[in-house]
């Protein structure tokens, strides 16, 4: 079997804290002979967390599909050319979006764009020297997808323009992701599959939010955790409990798992 986990809401909360019953259900999942694999809309730049990846995982998919990893390796990782880089960041930016590039290596984000912003502040905090300005590396950027804050923006026009080149993954109405055409989280589950020669039905993933709808559709068992929104949970096959209340580790033994 592999196990498939988001990170935000399901493996830990906005302050990334997580517990203790979560670690110890993905260490006896790997323990009895499962893969794991972390399956985040974050990119791979912005998955580092020492406590995170302490817990043991056997791979990450990471960019919403975009990039993959295997004991260790890169096994796939799909990158926006410099030429629909630019002529994306010129639209986007006609339209008043404010983005943050997401790449292996790197994120890249105006930190003026986000000052006052929640998510904004707590990349700046985070990531260090891994975070780099959009504008003073223009067209320098190695990158699999974007997010953007779109408040007081014409969203519907920008994605009318863009659409053939993204799928635009609408949060609210002031955050959006763009993700290059045909990529999410249930194409790295099948790409994880084919990889390990794995059927897909032996596969359960575990998600939150609106980024997880492909995962839990396309996973032979999908799990919306108890805090996720009432959209994804009619996706999923099995609704747990919450993230502080056992959630993946009560999953895990519902399903004979551990």
């Amino acid at each position: 079997m592999i196990l498939f986990f988001d990170i935000d809401g399901t493996i830990w909360d906005n302050k990334n804290y997580i517990p203790e019953s979560t670690i110890a259900g993905i260490r006896a999942a790997r323990a009895n002979g499962h893969k794991c694999f972390i399956n985040s809309g974050r990119s791979r730049a912005f998955i580092y967390n020492k406590d995170l990846l302490g817990i043991g995982f056997d791979g990450i998919v990471s960019s919403c599909g975009c990039m993959i990893e295997y004991d260790g390796r890169i096994v796939y990782n799909r990158l926006i050319n410099k030429e629909d880089g630019i002529l994306t960041l010129e639209t986007i930016r006609r339209y008043g979006f404010k983005p943050i590039l997401e790449g292996p290596d790197y994120l890249y984000m105006d930190e003026a764009d986000f000052m006052g912003d929640v998510y904004g502040e707590k990349v700046m905090r985070e990531m260090g020297d891994r975070l780099l300005g959009v504008s003073e590396n223009w067209g320098n950027w190695t990158i699999n997808k974007m997010s953007c804050l779109t408040k007081d923006c014409d969203t519907k026009s920008c994605i009318s323009e863009l659409e053939k080149m993204y799928d635009f993954i609408i949060h609210n109405e002031s955050v959006l992701e763009m993700v290059p055409k045909g990529y999410n989280k249930g194409i790295g589950i099948e790409e994880v599959c084919s990889l390990l020669g794995e059927k897909v039905e032996n596969t359960i993933a575990f998600g939150d939010s609106v980024n997880d709808k492909e995962m839990l559709i396309t996973a032979g068992t999908g799990v919306a955790m108890g805090g996720a929104t009432d959209e994804i949970k009619e996706y999923a096959d099995f609704v747990s409990t919450g993230l502080y209340e056992n959630g993946i580790s009560n999953a895990l033994r519902h399903l004979g798992v551990i």
